[in-house]
């Protein structure tokens, strides 16, 4: 067993490829091979590669002891021990692809989690606890997504099998039911849920957030339409996050994130992923508005028409003055002041044209804010204790696995287009995998500003990229060698960082 600064100290990086891969579609996804160390007697009728590949990797980066093809082989008895509590955190921000795309080109496939949850379970040796746990997006349908991953399925088989709870957790306390309502969060649409059941904690990184010092604090807009409250929790000494309990409480976090792109930061993977952990989102600084030379991010400068930056400042006008109160007066004028504004402003010119509008909430490279969001989680993660005290050394053992079999590019991270890439990757340290993966997805780490970040301060996130091995079944072993310019997947990234992100 390894204590939480080894593991993060291990830059070993596996890569599994098969360009065949494919998900299954029998829950609960149970391997079609009874392995040496299967734990179970059930068995698919049909093939299962994606539980073939997780294993793989695993054997790829060396785990278990050399047992591998044994009975006692037990890949994860380096991360986790008999009796702990692990939680496993997918990427589960939304139930549906609005654009009616694949859903697992945007969340992570439950069959890779079953995997996982298996080799989980062996080091467990049935002791201990297994909680899958996320907070996705405010409108996401929890019971529609459970329904169509069949999580449900891999519990049950657990309950009779083996007499072993598996938990899983939504750590919202509110979600917005669009179903009639759909472009807009109004009150009556918000619905109270139970939330993590040991409740949050409320952490304040005070000038060891990358926000302190920030100037312009008052543009910060979060994830919901009240913008005093983000600034409430971030201004000054101020930076606050409230995070899931039952995370920081766990002894170990495996993460197993989707290999896609993000409109506000690049790339979605383990660091981004972070904000599921978070049981307020709108803690969360996602932009500011304006344009940087106005103190904001935004827009990018010279891009917006005049009748065009009216449009937004009225629609930001609106939300503030309207939607951010969260009553049905202020909710059944905004939806008054909507209707009778279009007919009269869009004969006049006033609108926003798609691909303007598609960089609207810092979707470009220029978004100086999220960033820097995401690596105060991960410092979060890393060092803070359940009691929300900041620690200088790693409070919890963590591992990732990566879900690529299907990727997304193009407008991630809620409408990807689907990339068939056939690729498992899985570490110990999430930035070295966030940084593997990037490169795997045609990317400069170095454009990726949360990355460039986390490299440059290797004595707190204890990653470099020169010290980053990597144990593949393919040709990717030279992924970080200076002159390879070679874009691997090759994605397309979002509109706002086409033509800056890509390997040149």
């Amino acid at each position: 067993m390894k204590n939480p600064t080894e593991l993060i100290d291990d830059l070993n990086v596996a890569i599994y490829h098969d360009p065949m891969l494919k998900y299954p579609t029998e829950a609960p996804y149970s391997p079609h091979v009874n392995y040496p160390e299967y734990p179970f007697h059930s068995l698919s009728q049909k093939e299962n590669s994606v539980y073939d590949a997780v294993r793989t990797t695993l054997f790829l980066l060396g785990l278990g002891e050399g047992n591998f093809g044994s009975p006692s082989w037990n890949p994860l008895n380096c991360v986790v021990k008999p009796g702990d509590t692990v939680i496993i955190k997918p990427n589960f921000v939304l139930d549906r692809h609005d654009s009616g795309g694949d859903l697992f080109s945007i969340i992570t496939h439950p069959s890779v989690i079953r995997a996982m949850v298996d080799y989980v379970f062996i080091a467990l040796k049935g002791k201990g606890r297994i909680i899958i746990a996320d907070a996705p997006q405010m409108d996401c349908d929890f019971a529609n997504l459970l329904a169509k991953t069949s999580l449900y399925a891999i519990k049950e088989l657990y309950k009779n099998e083996a007499g072993f709870d598996v938990e899983i957790y939504d750590l919202r306390d509110f979600w917005l039911d669009r179903s009639d309502s759909p472009k807009a969060a109004y009150s009556k649409n918000r619905c109270k849920l139970p939330g993590d059941p040991l409740g949050s904690v409320l952490i304040n990184l005070g000038n060891e957030s990358l926000f302190y010092g920030t100037e312009n604090y008052e543009r910060f807009y979060g994830a919901d339409y009240n913008r005093r409250e983000t600034i409430k929790h971030h201004h000054g000494d101020v930076q606050e996050y409230l995070v899931s309990k039952t995370v920081l409480s766990a002894d170990v976090v495996i993460s197993v994130p989707k290999l896609k792109v993000h409109k506000k930061v690049g790339i979605t993977l383990n660091i981004k992923g972070l904000v599921g952990i978070t049981v307020n989102k709108n803690y969360l600084v996602h932009y500011k508005l304006g344009t940087p030379s106005e103190g904001g991010d935004q827009f990018p400068d010279d891009v917006l028409e005049a009748r065009e930056r009216a449009t937004v400042k009225l629609q930001r006008w609106a939300y503030d003055k309207l939607l951010s109160k969260k009553n049905p007066m202020t909710d059944t004028l905004y939806d008054m002041a909507v209707k009778a504004s279009k007919p009269l402003l869009k004969p006049l010119g006033f609108g926003l044209k798609k691909e303007k509008s598609i960089l609207d909430d810092g979707s470009w490279y220029g978004n100086d804010s999220a960033w820097r969001m995401a690596v105060d989680l991960l410092r979060i993660l890393i060092y803070v204790d359940r009691e929300g005290h900041l620690h200088e050394t790693p409070m919890r053992r963590m591992f990732s696995i990566v879900d690529g079999v299907i990727g997304g590019e193009r407008n991630g991270p809620l409408t990807p287009d689907s990339k068939r890439c056939g690729v498992i990757v899985a570490g110990f340290n999430p930035c070295a995998v966030d940084a593997v993966c990037a490169r795997l997805m045609g990317f400069d780490y170095n454009k990726i500003k949360m990355l460039g970040y986390i490299m440059s301060q290797e004595n707190i996130f204890r990653t470099d990229a020169d010290r980053i091995r990597i144990f593949s079944n393919s040709n990717f072993k030279n992924l970080f060698y200076e002159k390879n310019r070679n874009r691997y997947f090759d994605f397309v990234p979002p509109s706002g960082w086409e033509g800056f992100v890509e390997v040149t």
